[in-house]
Order: C-alpha cells, then structure tokens, then sequence
C-alpha cells in the first residue's frame, strides 16, 4: 500500500467567490468527509499538489493529511479540473475509518508474455487497465499482478480467472474480459510486377463514336 503526506488548512468561507480567492492566492479549495464526520471545508496549496497528484495512483493510494497538525488518513475521491486549462479547482478527500472496507480502483499489472505471442505471433490486446475492488484501506495494494503466460492464441483471461490476495473483494462482473490473445494480422501482398491492370471503363466521348 502507498502512503503520502499533504498537508492543508480548515477555511471558514465557501461558495464560489471565496473559491476563486482561493485559487487566486496559489491554493485549492477542497473538503474532507467520511463516516461519523461533518464534511470540512479545506485549502491545499496548488503547486504541492499538482506535483503529488502527478506521482501517485490516485484512486489507490491512501493520503495522510495533515489538517493544521492533525493527521487523517484519506483517499481522494474527485478531482474537479478546468476544462481547457486542466487546473485543479476542487478535491473530494474521504476520510478513511479502521475496520472499514473502502471502493478503489487498483491498475493493473501484466505480468509475463503469453504463450500465443510467444509460440504463434499473436497479439496482446489489454482490456482492462483497472479492477474496481473493495478492501480494508490498510490492505490497498499499490496494483494487481496479471499472469498472463498461459494465454493461448485465441484465448481471453476474465475477471474470474484471476488470482487475488485474501480480503479483496473483485467488484467487476466476473465475466469481464480482462485481456485476449488475437491472431496476427494478415497483410494483403501487392500484385507482382506485370500483372495486368485493371481495365478502365469510361462513357465514350462523342468523337469518339465517329
């Protein structure tokens, strides 16, 4: 499991004015909520958190946020950005609660070349890149190791196939195609030299019919 440092501050303003004054002073408006809390209004500062966001599996990775000295153990849950400029306007922090399953998704990693790409050319076409899963946030796993070796040509791996560490729960259909072998494409070979064109057909001029 991954763990980070933020660190952030309680605001007393909300709404959108004192958002923008916010973003304007180098920061982010963002609120924490989780079980048996009120949500609490919060600024993280921008370029901090531009850059941590930009190192970690988001949707994984548990964040210790310290909150004017008090440490919350925290996933984030929505990032709101802009839509042209993709800067961050607003983040959802969830406060974790021991004993509590929490819903994260976890990359996937594959491991191995299949024996239809290694034996008979085929290609690896990934499916899935995530596993929608639910685990105890002391348990999150920085990602899922795929087997793929014995993946034959033709054959696909689903959701059901794989195997996972005891205390997580798959939340995806367990008939999910996770990944497939396909069979080499065919390149069409061009005519050989000298072989005949085909002929044009065109309506005849008038002249031509004198």
């Amino acid at each position: 499991m991954a763990n980070v440092t933020l660190n952030a501050s309680a605001r007393a303003e909300t709404g959108k004015g004192a958002a923008r004054k916010i973003r304007q002073a180098g920061n982010i408006p963002a609120v924490i909520y989780g079980h048996g809390r009120e949500p609490q209004s919060l600024t993280t500062n921008a370029r901090e958190t531009e850059r941590l966001i930009k190192s970690i599996a988001v949707s994984s990775t548990v964040i210790e946020l310290v909150i004017d000295g008090k440490t919350s153990r925290t996933l984030i849950r929505e990032i709101q950005r802009h839509p042209f400029k993709r800067t961050i306007l607003h983040i959802d922090f969830q406060e974790l609660v021991a004993g509590e399953t929490v819903a994260v998704k976890c990359p996937i990693v594959y491991v191995g070349t299949p024996e239809g790409v290694r034996l008979e050319g085929g290609i690896l076409d990934q499916i899935m890149h995530e596993l929608s899963i639910e685990v105890d946030p002391a348990n999150i796993p920085n990602h899922i190791d795929v087997d793929i070796s014995g993946v034959k040509l033709g054959k696909s791996l689903h959701v059901a196939d794989l195997k996972l560490p005891a205390g997580i729960k798959v939340l995806d259909d367990a008939g999910a195609t996770v990944c497939v072998v396909q069979p080499p494409k065919v390149h069409e070979e061009a005519p050989a030299d000298g072989a005949a064109e085909p002929e044009l057909i065109r309506k005849p001029k008038p002249e031509d019919t004198k």
